[in-house]
């Protein structure tokens, strides 16, 4: 049994940080003449990086024998950030999360040592610690085991390794910002979710709280549902640069009337937040209202970790003025009885935007559909006076 436990289901683990000596491997690698990886601990690895859980490396070891062996055994490949040395293992544990950005209560950590978990536990008490023992189960455990498998998640771990690079390369430039992304050759494509993109879109809002501006799940079905809607439009973002692609890292459900664009979710990966990901998206939203004559009313729900999400809308222009637009999309909302699993309407905070054309990026090439040429989805909705 993990040291940890709930009455609720458990939140997914996005990241595994593994103990090395009697833990990944049987022996310790500083006093026996070899130390062995068992093919059911090797085969969990391989499992999880299928899976989309990122898995680092927290050891008291000699850095560069332990990394060399981890290379012998064929496993080097599947650990990012790995933190081994002599310090507080807590405060390993620490700096991958900050390197992942990452919340605690998202990291797992395991270790055969009780003293080690304990130690870990009291100072991170929202990382889940478990024994050793159990590392041949952790594939069978629910918070190892996305409910869907995309091509995304199959490739996260390559995607953050060239995040690494990418940062590396960003950390040595002297010139501006703006150059700097200039010199990626960033391109984003907005399109509307196809079926097979249904389940990246939904992963996506599981695994996305920091730039989520209401912290809601949306279900598989309810997306096939709302995608199949004239009414509303399903969007998914990808990036991609000369790195390689960053993957799916955006999601954006706006229902249309004939005077108001309702903005119900906009969800950003954190890691393109550097990238200005979701004032391309928003600017580019902005500018389809305007073309489309309309206003934009957003949803914002609080919560304790999308504060960015805020800034980035106040930033884009949105605010509280009164508008007969917000009255009509509340109506609608009311009416349609349609919403996300787990919203409370009542904590929502419905913010307004006259739109007005924006110019495009110049840093991010965008490829985009024209969402004016959609039919609206109310008649019944009134322009605002």
């Amino acid at each position: 049994m993990s040291d940890k436990t709930g009455a609720d289901a458990p939140a997914l683990v996005k990241c595994l940080v593994w103990d090395l000596d009697n833990t990944l491997w049987q022996g310790t690698l500083l006093e026996d003449a070899e130390v062995r990886l068992p093919d059911a601990i090797r085969a969990a690895i391989v499992e999880l990086d299928s899976r989309g859980v990122l898995q680092s490396v927290c050891s008291r070891n000699d850095h560069d024998l332990a990394w060399a062996r981890l290379e012998e055994l064929g496993v080097a490949e599947y650990f990012v950030l790995p933190e081994i040395g002599w310090g507080p293992k807590s405060e390993a544990v620490r700096r991958i999360a900050e390197g992942l950005n990452f919340a605690h209560r998202t990291i797992a950590f395991i270790d055969d040592q009780p003293a080690e978990r304990a130690e870990v536990a009291y100072h991170l008490p929202d990382v889940r610690c478990y024994p050793a023992e159990e590392a041949v189960t952790l594939t069978g455990l629910p918070e190892f085991s996305p409910a869907v498998s995309t091509v995304d998640s199959r490739r996260r771990r390559e995607m953050y390794q060239a995040g690494f690079r990418r940062e590396t390369e960003r950390s040595a430039y002297d010139g501006p910002d703006e150059e700097f992304l200039r010199s990626l050759d960033l391109v984003m494509r907005i399109a509307r979710a196809t079926e097979e993109e249904i389940t990246r879109v939904e992963e996506l809002t599981l695994r996305t709280s920091q730039m989520n501006a209401t912290g809601v799940h949306y279900s598989d079905r309810t997306l096939r549902e709302l995608s199949a809607d004239p009414g509303h439009e399903v969007l998914v973002t990808t990036l991609t640069d000369r790195f390689g692609p960053h993957g799916a890292v955006g999601v954006t459900l706006v229902e249309k009337h004939p005077a108001v664009w309702h903005l119900k979710l906009l969800a950003t990966s954190c890691r393109v937040v550097s990238f200005g990901a979701g004032s391309v998206i928003l600017n580019w939203l902005v500018d389809q209202a305007a073309a489309a004559g309309v206003h934009l009313v957003a949803d914002f729900r609080r919560t304790d970790r999308n504060r960015m999400m805020e800034v980035a809308y106040r930033f884009a222009g949105f605010d509280e003025e009164p508008c007969a637009c917000r009255d009509a999309v509340r109506t609608a909302s009311a009416r349609a009885a349609q919403g996300a699993e787990e919203q409370e309407t009542t904590e929502v905070e419905r913010l307004h935007l006259v739109a007005a054309p924006r110019p495009p990026s110049t840093t991010v090439r965008l490829i985009a559909p024209d969402l004016t040429a959609q039919p609206a989805a109310d008649p019944s909705v009134v322009a605002p006076a």
